[in-house]
């Protein structure tokens, strides 16, 4: 395990903004709106890889805590000026991590039968389509690495945790490099799509 930590800084690397997502570039829904968009985080576009990763944190702790120690710590996330990274609303709005509109539906689940009315809606439509890409990332690794979906690494000391997540995160990157596996892919968007349609439902009733 250690050898694959070994490999971190060549398998995860934070984006220098020096090139438009094509996801973004190619998409007249996002493109130009988001042009300076980086990436999305959550307390992690297509075939989405991590580009930064600060593990060892309890699950209970809030967004806004672990953005401030990523933003402030020696290895810290760092984002290049001018470009952003999309945020849920449990982080603060800052010029560098864009949060949706508050008091505004945000969730892609709230938008199935009525589209947005208006530009705040719009905005906030489209955010979350983008940021979703983080929660296709986490349900690709954790069908890739058990270890990580089953709660399993909790039998361990924290240290060797994080170095657990940390090893699984670079192995998915490298993965996503060689081979995507479509078909994986492809069962974590039915997976959340059918979590949102339940969730609508529910709601409905």
């Amino acid at each position: 395990m250690k050898a694959i930590i070994g490999l971190y800084a060549e398998f995860i690397k934070l984006p220098d903004g020096s090139e438009i997502p094509p996801y973004i570039k190619s998409s007249n829904r996002f493109y130009p709106y988001f042009k300076d968009c980086v990436g999305a985080l959550d307390g992690t576009h297509i075939r989405v890889k991590f580009v930064y990763v600060l593990a060892g944190w309890e699950g209970t702790t809030s967004d806004s805590r672990i953005i401030k120690n990523a933003l402030s710590r020696r290895d810290k996330l760092i984002i290049s000026h001018g470009k952003y990274y999309l945020v849920d609303s449990g982080f603060m709005l800052k010029r560098d991590l864009i949060t949706p509109y508050r008091g505004i539906r945000h969730h892609l689940k709230e938008y199935p039968r009525c589209g947005p009315t208006n530009a705040k809606e719009l905005f906030n439509l489209r955010h979350a389509t983008l940021r979703g890409a983080i929660e296709r990332a986490f349900g690709v690794l954790k069908k890739r690495f058990s270890i990580i979906a089953n709660g399993t690494e909790a039998h361990y000391e924290v240290d060797i945790r994080t170095d657990i997540i940390l090893a699984c995160c670079i192995l998915h990157n490298f993965l996503m490099g060689v081979d995507p596996n479509e078909r994986l892919i492809n069962e974590v968007d039915r997976e959340l799509s059918a979590t949102s349609n339940d969730e609508v439902s529910h709601n409905e009733r």
